[in-house]
This record gives C-alpha cells, structure tokens and sequence, in this order.
C-alpha cells in the first residue's frame, strides 16, 4: 500500500486505457504519454498496461507503507528517497515508511511512477484509468488527494530491470516539433494550408488539459465551411474549428467530434505531444503512413529492449489497454 503525503497538482491512477467502450460515449483516458508509462510498468516488472499514478506538472510525495519496488519514468523532475538523490529511469526499492518526494521539474509535462504489482483500484469497464470528465475509474473518478491510500497489486510477471535506462524519446524542453498523417477533410482548408503549416508554430493555451490541447497561433483558414459529420476522434486528432485555431485530441478526449480534421498525430509521437506544458510550442511535420509505420516500430523496438521475452502477450500486444488483473 501507498500513502499520499502531498498529492501534487494532478495526480491520476492510470492504466492503459478503457478500450472497447467508445462505441457507448465512454473516452479512452489512459496516460497521456503512454511510452514513458509503460516504461515504468516495464523497469518494475509490470505487464505493460498496468496502472500507475500520472504525475503532471508538480509532483507528490508518497509514502510507501510496505517494501516496494518503483520505478518513475518520463518528466524529469529532482527525485528524493528519504532525501537521498535519485534518478528517473531506473528501479529503486523502498523499504517500509520510506518517502518518495518529487522536486523540480526540469523537462517534459508529466512523470509516471510504477511500483511492482500495480496501483490495485477497482475497474470499472475493465480499466482502473481516471477519467476526469465523467468521474469515472481511478480513485472515486478524481485527482488524488493528501491522505489518499493505494493499494497495491500481488507481484508478478517479469523480473525486475536492473541499471538505469535511457528515455525512449528525447523530453521536450518549451516545445517539440512532431508528425501527422493528413486526413480526409484536406479539401475543407485553403490552397497551401498543409503547405504552409510547417513553417508555423503554436503555443499549447492554458486552458488546455487531459481531453485536448487549444493551440494558439497562425490561423488555419477552411474554405468550406459547411457543417461537418461527427466522426470517431483517435488520440492524436488535429481539429480546426470555423476560428482556425487548432485543438490537439488527447487522452480523455470525447470519443466523436464534429470539427473539420486537419490530420492526426502519428502514434510514435504522441508521447511527446503528452510532455508539453502550458506555454510549451508546438509545431506539426506531415508524413506518409509508411513513414509513421516505420517510427512505431522503431519505438516498439526500443520498448521491446527494456522487458526480458516473457509467456504470453507481448509488451506490444498490451499496449493501449486496461488490465484489470
């Protein structure tokens, strides 16, 4: 079990997500960068999908009220044990009512920490994520809070990773440029609008947050403005409303929209879109869908490298799903 000392600024239970119930209004969630937690269920031992605590931002305190394993991946932030100096990336064990303190952050939006086992909360619709907006999954469907208690899943799976493991993508520090595979609605914008976009960055506004990132900066202009049908919205959806500035869909967000779509983010890079803050540039690359192919299966490659071969579903196999296990 874990004890929250200081709950941090948005810290969530996640999993791999709720697939399977978009078809009945009900958003994925999930991490918003789903490489660097599943880095973290990996360096533990952890299947791949298993829940961790997402950090965003400023960091928490825990305490750990049993022996435990951990791990924290992504962000990179100033880590202390019992105000000992640790490092990202690497598994730590921690005896009982040893703290966890996270410090300042110096790169990327949001940190996972695993421990062995998984943060064992109930499922609901085979997923333990929180998603804010509907209160649903997580602890009580909300961010946790001093006090908070988790508990904390039997170990299993694979042994744990010794040393210390390098990101699999470089942590953006203020922006990041990344690629999209254009969509079906590229008659809607003026001639040279994918052209052009290159050329511009956007800055992700502040009142941006898990569901989607409201982006600021050149105008996309549509040359029709026609109303346009709901369609199914994968993470990564570029979205242009009639004002031209764009919205980046993220983790919770709805599951259609009725916006014209610019394109969408290529899997490889959605775990950097996940890193950006407030404040942060942001800028798009348009790329082929055999392009896109071959960066996810280099990143799979990378991932593939942090886990021993194990019996039964791959690292990969699990990627993007809840375990309830």
């Amino acid at each position: 079990m874990i004890r929250m000392a200081e709950a941090g600024l948005l810290t969530t239970v996640q999993d791999g997500g709720r697939w399977g119930c978009q078809h009945l209004g009900v958003p994925v969630a999930g991490p918003m960068d789903p490489v660097s937690h599943r880095t973290a269920n990996l360096l533990v031992g952890n299947p791949a999908g298993r829940a961790a605590l997402e950090v965003t931002l400023i960091g928490p305190e825990v305490e750990f009220l049993d022996d435990t394993t951990f791990a924290v991946a992504g962000a990179r932030f100033d880590l202390f044990l019992d105000e000992r100096p640790m490092e990202t990336g690497i598994a730590a064990r921690a005896g009982r009512g040893s703290r966890l303190r996270f410090g300042r952050r110096t790169a990327g939006a949001r940190a996972y920490l695993a421990v062995r086992g998984g943060i064992d909360v109930p499922p609901r619709l085979g997923s333990r994520s929180t998603d804010l907006a509907s209160r649903l999954g997580g602890l009580g469907g909300r961010p946790l809070r001093p006090g908070d208690r988790l508990d904390v899943g039997a170990p299993g799976g694979a042994p744990v990773r010794g040393g210390r493991r390098a990101p699999v993508f470089p942590l953006p520090e203020g922006g990041a440029r990344v690629r999209f595979v254009p969509g079906a609605d590229e008659q809607r914008f003026e001639a040279g609008a994918l052209e052009r976009l290159p050329d511009g960055r956007f800055t992700v506004g502040p009142d941006s947050n898990r569901m989607g990132y409201r982006l600021q900066g050149p105008a996309i202009r549509l040359a029709d403005s026609a109303p346009v049908l709901s369609t199914a919205t994968p993470a990564g959806t570029i979205q242009v409303p009639p004002s031209g500035q764009p919205m980046l869909l993220m983790a919770d967000r709805q599951t259609t929209g009725g916006y014209a779509v610019l394109g969408t983010v290529i899997t490889a890079d959605l775990g950097v879109a996940g890193q950006l803050a407030p404040g942060d540039w942001i800028a798009f690359d348009a790329c082929g869908r055999r392009e896109a192919l071959a960066a996810l299966v280099e990143q799979e490659r990378r991932l593939m490298r942090l886990a021993p071969p194990r019996r039964g579903p791959s690292a990969a196999t699990a990627h993007g799903r809840g375990e309830t296990g």
